[in-house]
């Protein structure tokens, strides 16, 4: 490995150590919103029905059902929604509560 290879690994592992540890600054990350989302996944992991998945994450169900079905793909802000709803569902149940 060159000196150049091990710096540029070294400094990304720096990186990463700084965001987790809360010592980095945040405003310079950037956020990825992925291209495609696969609804159906994320869904069935929750173990929900296409109507309970609409209900409880403020979806309409003709989209959900477009969605899975390949007819529409979702909005870039439906796209972030389903993620945070894949990785932490129950913030998202939390946050919508009334």
């Amino acid at each position: 490995m060159t000196k150049r290879a091990f710096d540029k690994i070294k400094a990304g592992l720096d990186d990463a150590r700084a965001f987790l540890d809360d010592t980095a600054d945040k405003k310079s990350y950037r956020v990825h919103v992925p291209a495609t989302v696969n609804v159906k996944k994320i869904r069935r992991q929750l173990g929900l029905s296409q109507e309970s998945f609409a209900a409880t994450y403020g979806f309409a169900l003709s989209a959900v059902r477009d969605w899975e079905q390949g007819r529409r793909q979702p909005e870039r802000s439906a796209r972030i929604l389903l993620k945070i709803v894949e990785k932490e569902p129950q913030a998202v149940t939390r946050a919508l509560a009334r």
